[in-house]
Formats: C-alpha cells, sequence, structure tokens
C-alpha cells in the first residue's frame, strides 16, 4: 500500500514538473516569437508600444482559451484560429503595407517549419 502510495506521489510530481516545463517553454517561444517579429519588421517605437500592447491582450485571451476545459480541442482551435485573425487584422493597422508583406513571409516561412516533422 505504501508502495502504490509513494509511486502516485511520484508520478504525480513528474506530471507537475512536466506540464510546467511545457507552459515556460511556450511562453519562452512566445516571447522569441515577439522579439523576431519586431527586429524583423523593423518596428518604431510607437508600433513596439502598440504591438507589445497587442501581444499582451491576446496572450490573455490564448491563455484563457487553453485553460478552458469546457471546450473540445476542435472548438479550441477553432477559436484559436478567429483570435489569430482577429490579432492579425489589428496588426495590420499598426504596420506599413511594406511590414505587412515581411510579416506574411515570416508567416509562411513559420507554417514551413511547424509542418517539418521533427528529428527526435
Amino acid at each position: 500500500m505504501k508502495k502504490l502510495l509513494l509511486l502516485m506521489l511520484v508520478t504525480a510530481m513528474t506530471v507537475t514538473v512536466a506540464v510546467a516545463q511545457e507552459q515556460k517553454d511556450y511562453k519562452h517561444d512566445r516571447t522569441e516569437w515577439d522579439k523576431k517579429i519586431k527586429d524583423e519588421l523593423k518596428l518604431t517605437s510607437d508600433q513596439a508600444v502598440k504591438y507589445d500592447a497587442l501581444s499582451t491582450e491576446y496572450n490573455a485571451k490564448f491563455d484563457a482559451l487553453a485553460q478552458d476545459a469546457g471546450l473540445t480541442k476542435e472548438a479550441q482551435k477553432e477559436k484559436k484560429m478567429a483570435l489569430k485573425k482577429e490579432k492579425e487584422a489589428k496588426l495590420f493597422e499598426i504596420i506599413t503595407p511594406e511590414q505587412q508583406a515581411k510579416y506574411k513571409e515570416l508567416m509562411d516561412k513559420k507554417k514551413k517549419e511547424m509542418k517539418k516533422p521533427s528529428a527526435t
């Protein structure tokens, strides 16, 4: 009985650490992406401030969506895509047409990279 209880405790701790690490990696990836956008698009200081506010607003929305256990994976995916489109539309109000073209290139490149099978 003690062994079973100990095994369950160790398993719970391992899962907790794994989930925390995954969330940390996700937030780190998000931060890296935001930095890349600002650098690659050469955002002005005014644009960068507006972009940071936009990212903060939508990151909170994405986090809330991820925490909504009442939604199916498919429903979460649909809502996430709608949020991405909404965020992009607001971003395009901030940036110039040249920056919009560069942003589209970055997104296409990112999509291609995500489709590549990982070598693990």
